[in-house]
């Protein structure tokens, strides 16, 4: 593999946190300690929430917008190459999964299956 691929990181993120906003951070902090791997083997790391949270601050979510969360992962996965799916449950992260899939990208459940860019 000579081009770095963009590799989504699909994990819980509020899952499981009864909207506890500690909670929260620390599934944020796991999904991000996989960045820095990612990175190190020659990819670009993407988190959906990278993207959707200044979303989500620059709309009123009660207007009706629709679930910005999953709908930025939807577009996004549009774009990555593959997905790295972190244990835990998540609906979200499960969409994610499914949408590569279907787009016949690889999805790894490990760090180690991702390979390292050549050269």
């Amino acid at each position: 593999m000579t081009t770095p691929l963009l590799i989504l990181i699909a994990g819980p993120y509020r899952s499981g946190t009864g909207g506890d906003p500690d909670a929260i951070a620390r599934n944020l902090e796991r999904l991000e300690a996989a960045a820095a791997p990612i990175y190190a083997l020659g990819h670009v790391p993407m988190i959906g929430e990278w993207v959707a949270l200044p979303i989500l601050r620059g709309i009123d979510t009660a207007s009706g917008d629709g679930d910005v969360m999953y709908e930025t992962a939807r577009r996004l996965l549009q774009h990555c190459d593959a997905v790295l799916r972190l244990p835990g449950e998540s609906s979200g992260a499960d969409t994610d999964v499914a949408i590569a899939r279907e787009r016949g990208i690889p999805v790894y459940t490990d760090l180690s299956e991702i390979p390292a860019l050549e050269g």
